[in-house]
């Protein structure tokens, strides 16, 4: 039977409606509501993208505008949401608040065997982000004099899966310390009130926390699992070309980053609200943006070995989940297709 325009209208009306109450979200809340042409052009709505202080290129991406310029011919606004550890961007990502954000590649991997729909689309950074930390009176100066101990991680983030490593490498088991689930900032302050007794860090903050005279008892560069730019699944197939843009930014942002590292650094100083010698650490030290952007075997490697951790300590059900996740998760066709020249001042 043949429906009549009215009808047609009025059934994809409630449908909308429906979708909307469902997901709880409204236009321009938790969403990227637009239009997309017959030539693939999306026109109109939001792009909700997040920014965060251990994704120096995001704070880069934000201060410049270069997104805003890239997308105002579209009428694309956008929306900047800021992370405050991957399991808060992990979070926004699951619930639709925002269709990118960026986490470490081990929080990735865990959204995604755990059934968030996400892809990562881009590889930001290879940093060594992650520490064991003590404070500046302690006399803890190895991992494995942590056992009995009460120690802060931030769950679901790469510092947490740093310590669940670190633990493993020097013979301890996660049930052998106390792990206190607080905040990268909390865990921090939790150091320095004593309520805990080490802390596993995440920089910026640990970079200033050794400033303070703070100690890294355990450093591994090979436990950090890359920077990893995550899109939603629904984001992807409905506005391929914009995520397009935001890749090609990033790929823009990379090399702006590399011929201008004391302007990045100031960027960050300003956003995280550090000292300028400390993000210069964090961008010099700490940071390597000269990594191939192109989600492939480097990142399957290191996840590889993250993954059976994951098991063992409960946060997935399954290795078939992991296996799942490891098959799906990387699309490394956006990056392939960059072009950065495409974005300009």
């Amino acid at each position: 039977m043949r429906r009549t325009p009215t009808i047609v209208t009025a059934l994809a009306a409630a449908a909308a409606a429906a979708s909307l109450l469902l997901t709880g979200c409204v236009a321009g809340e938790g969403s990227a509501a637009g239009s997309t042409s017959s030539s693939g052009v999306t026109e109109g709505g939001t792009l909700n993208i997040d920014f965060a202080t251990y994704n120096p290129l995001s704070l880069v991406i934000k201060k410049e505008g270069w997104l805003e310029k890239a997308l105002k011919k579209q009428g694309i606004t956008v929306n900047w949401v800021q992370s405050a550890g991957s399991n808060k961007a992990n979070e926004a990502l699951r619930s639709g608040a925002i269709d990118v954000g960026s986490t470490a590649g081990s929080a990735a991997l865990l959204a995604r065997s755990n059934g968030s729909p996400i892809k990562t689309i881009d590889i930001y950074s290879q940093p060594e982000w992650s520490a064991i930390v003590v404070g500046p009176k302690s006399s803890i100066t190895s991992v494995e004099q942590l056992k009995g101990k009460q120690v802060a991680a931030t769950k679901g983030t790469d510092p947490y899966f740093f310590l669940l490593q670190s633990l493993e490498a020097n013979g301890l088991k996660a049930s052998d310390v106390t792990i206190q689930n607080l905040q990268h900032a909390d865990g921090w302050a939790a150091l320095q009130n004593g309520s805990v007794d080490a802390w596993s860090g995440l920089d910026p903050i640990m970079a200033n926390a050794q400033k303070s005279g703070a100690k890294l008892i355990y450093r591994n560069v090979g436990f950090n699992t890359y920077g990893f730019l995550n899109a939603t699944e629904s984001f992807l197939s409905s506005k391929p070309d914009v995520a397009q843009t935001v890749v090609n930014t990033y790929e823009y942002a990379r090399e702006w980053a590399q011929k201008h590292p004391s302007d990045t650094a100031k960027i960050l100083s300003d956003v995280a609200g550090i000292d300028l010698s400390v993000a210069t650490t964090v961008i010099t030290e700490r940071t390597n943006l000269d990594v191939s952007p192109v989600p492939g075997d480097a990142q399957l490697k290191v996840l590889t070995k993250v993954g059976p951790i994951f098991v063992q300590s409960g946060d997935v059900k399954s290795q078939a989940d992991i296996d799942k996740a490891l098959d799906t998760l990387l699309d490394p066709d956006f990056v392939k297709k960059a072009d950065p020249s495409a974005i300009g001042d």
